[in-house]
Formats: structure tokens, C-alpha cells, sequence
């Protein structure tokens, strides 16, 4: 059985194309009389940029909206996810527990079980066990769910196919927030902002920090313009606030989300 060394991995899927200059026009339209294709021929390289710069200086985020990003994440668990879906104005398409059999689901481990090997060795064995118990419930509510599918005159194959998804749906109370996940994440860049700035912070959760950071990255990639100065409050906003319970390393964090623009 996997023993929780499976790696957290987000991918760029798509995003809208040109991204800025979509940004740019439809902030630009807002003070313009011109039409919208006379607009986008205007606005070369530099001055898209230029106008980012100052939509973003103003906190104008509003045509932010109209660029949205899609991500493929896989190798977290159940309770980043929970926290994950949280952002509510996205979209998400998770594996479904209910209709996907977990007779070998992978875990992950938290680094602070993983490095204490008396820790490790109890998550280990509580892992096996509920494995052991999720594949005897599923098979016990399978065996009986098909006995009265047959009994209404069901053929073999669709009475064992229906009998198994209606096992899953309920062996699956018994699996861990630690079971790995997957999830498609679409999120507008002003949602991603927002994201960034709770989940970026160092007093998120580390797993789901870990994820926004990944996607942080990637996004600079796409857009460096746009999200130039994203990152956690202290980054973005220039203040942290969470009073008494800052991390107090504002000036070691804005280094770090900084030094990730040169990043290629």
C-alpha cells in the first residue's frame, strides 16, 4: 500500500487567451467611447502593461472578472480540498467518492507525522485499518444491495454495477480527511487574488499553502503583468491583517513573492 510519499502536483490547464490584453479592454472601455475592436488594436505590449500597472495600483479589479484561469490538482487530500472549496466563487470538479471505488486509496501524510517515525508507524496502521474496513463494508453492502437488485429482476451486470456505486456512497463515511483527492479548480483572476491572499499567507494550513503557491507561480508564468503583485496580504496589500496573530516576517515574505517574478 502507498505510504504517503505521493506528490502534490498542480497544473495550468488553460487560462483565457491574452489574458491582460482582455483585462486591459475591458478596463479601458470603461473611459473610452471608442469601439471595442479599435480598443484592442491600441493596445500594444507596453501599453497594456502600463494600464495593468495602474489598475492594479487603484484597486480596480472589477475587469479582472472577465479572465479566468483553470487548474488540474492532484496528490492532496480530502482536507485541503474542504478548505479549497471554500473560495466560493469558482468552479470544481472533484473525484467522486460516491461513485469511484477508494478499495486502494492513497493518503497523504502531514511532514510532522512523517518525521517522527513512532507517529508514522500509528498514522501507517490506522490507514491499513481503515482501508481494511472501507473494502469490508463495500463488499458486505455490495453483496446485499445485489441479492435484492437480482430479486427485482435485474440482470447480473446492471444489478452488480448498481449495487456496488450504492456501497460506495456509504462505505465512504469511513475514509480519512488524509485520502488523496483530485480536483479541476476555475477560478477569475479577482477570485484569484483573493485566494492568494488567505491561502498564500504563512499562517494558512501548509498543505493548501503549498497549493496556492504552485498555482501563484504558474500564473505568473501566464500573466506576469497581472499578477505581479499577488501574493499574501502583507504582499498585495502591503499590510498584514491578522493583528496580534501576524507571523511577523512580512519583510522575509515580500522577499520571497518578489524574487518568484524572476522565476521562469
Amino acid at each position: 500500500m502507498w505510504k504517503g510519499s505521493y506528490m502534490m502536483r498542480v497544473e495550468l490547464i488553460t487560462h483565457t487567451p491574452e489574458p491582460e490584453k482582455v483585462v486591459a479592454t475591458a478596463a479601458k472601455l470603461c473611459y473610452s467611447s471608442s469601439d471595442i475592436a479599435s480598443l484592442r488594436e491600441g493596445l500594444t505590449e507596453e501599453k497594456t502593461k502600463s494600464f495593468i500597472e495602474r489598475l492594479v495600483s487603484i484597486g480596480h479589479e472589477s475587469p479582472m472578472e472577465h479572465v479566468s484561469f483553470t487548474f488540474g490538482i492532484e496528490g492532496i487530500s480530502r482536507a485541503c480540498s474542504h478548505q479549497l472549496v471554500r473560495h466560493r466563487i469558482a468552479s470544481y470538479s472533484q473525484k467522486s467518492q460516491r461513485y469511484v471505488s477508494e478499495s486502494g486509496f492513497e493518503f497523504i501524510t502531514p511532514p510532522s507525522i512523517e518525521a517522527v517515525p513512532e507517529a508514522k508507524a500509528e498514522f501507517d496502521k490506522q490507514m491499513d485499518q481503515l482501508l481494511e474496513c472501507y473494502n469490508k463494508i463495500a463488499n458486505i453492502l455490495t453483496n446485499t444491495h445485489e441479492k435484492a437488485f437480482l430479486e427485482q429482476g435485474m440482470s447480473e451486470k446492471d444489478a452488480l454495477n448498481k449495487a456496488k456505486k450504492k456501497a460506495y456512497e456509504d462505505a465512504r463515511f469511513v475514509l480519512p480527511n488524509a485520502c488523496e483527492t483530485k480536483i479541476v479548480v476555475t477560478m477569475n483572476v479577482r477570485t484569484l487574488f483573493n485566494f492568494f491572499q488567505h491561502r498564500c499567507c504563512n499562517r494558512a494550513q501548509w498543505e493548501i499553502k503549498a497549493v496556492a503557491d504552485e498555482m501563484l507561480r504558474l500564473c505568473k508564468q501566464a500573466a506576469p503583468e497581472l499578477f505581479k503583485n499577488a501574493g499574501p496580504s502583507c504582499v498585495m496589500k502591503g499590510k498584514c491583517p491578522e493583528g496580534a496573530m501576524s507571523c511577523g516576517k512580512m519583510v522575509e515574505v515580500k522577499k520571497i513573492y518578489g524574487e518568484m517574478n524572476n522565476v521562469e
